[in-house]
């Protein structure tokens, strides 16, 4: 099993992430899923609390959700929603621990950011879906505009601050989250955006599909 040197989010409450924000993000993945034609099963990888995850079982969709956090797969059980939940760290190994094979869409909301090696994130996916199955991920959005703003407004040491635990540890533009996908056998990327003013952006969505 690779090992995943993050800190592990304790969860407590079991609405989105984020409140207002996060429930927003969640309609716009909704929104975008119940566009695709030919989605029955859906891996939710990182899917904290499960809010994303029963959101979508209750639209009927058959939804896994994985997860390192006890605290959250514990309160995504609570819930008792229509999701399966399992207790796994992302790897290319969670096909073996959560028996998922030839799923036809793998998500992942605003995880990427959070792992040392964000390339297990993508094994992961790429030994989760089909071939030409699809892959939802989202990112929040970093960019030379909006970097340069945030320098010239003061909030730089604010928004990338080293001064708590967690949180973000990788920061992607979308030439380094298209790298980083398009390395894992996934191609057809296209990019939607989230929040704020054009340029500025508070997340990227990247929606891609397995070619083998």
């Amino acid at each position: 099993m690779a090992e995943q040197a993050y800190l592990e989010f304790e969860w407590s409450t079991a609405g989105p992430a984020n409140d207002e924000s996060g429930r927003r993000l969640a309609e716009k993945l909704i929104g975008l899923i119940r566009g695709m034609e030919g989605i029955d099963t859906i891996c939710d990888l990182g899917c904290g609390n499960g809010y994303l995850a029963n959101q979508l079982s209750e639209l009927g969709y058959n939804v896994t959700g994985v997860d390192a956090s006890r605290s959250g797969i514990e309160l995504a059980r609570e819930t008792q929603g229509k999701a399966r939940f399992v207790q796994s760290t992302i790897d290319k190994e969670v096909k073996h621990r959560t028996g998922l094979t030839n799923v036809d869409l793998v998500i992942s909301s605003d995880v990427v950011e959070h792992l040392y090696r964000p390339a297990d994130l993508l094994e992961a996916a790429e030994s989760l879906v089909k071939p030409n199955g699809q892959l939802l991920i989202t990112a929040p959005y970093h960019g030379y505009i909006k970097n340069l703003t945030l320098a010239i407004s003061g909030r730089m040491d604010g928004h990338f601050s080293a001064l708590h635990d967690g949180g973000h540890i990788k920061f992607f533009s979308v030439r380094t989250l298209t790298q980083l996908i398009k390395s894992h056998s996934f191609t057809d990327l296209r990019f939607s955006y989230y929040g704020r003013a054009p340029w500025l952006w508070k997340n990227m969505i990247c929606h891609a599909r397995r070619t083998y």
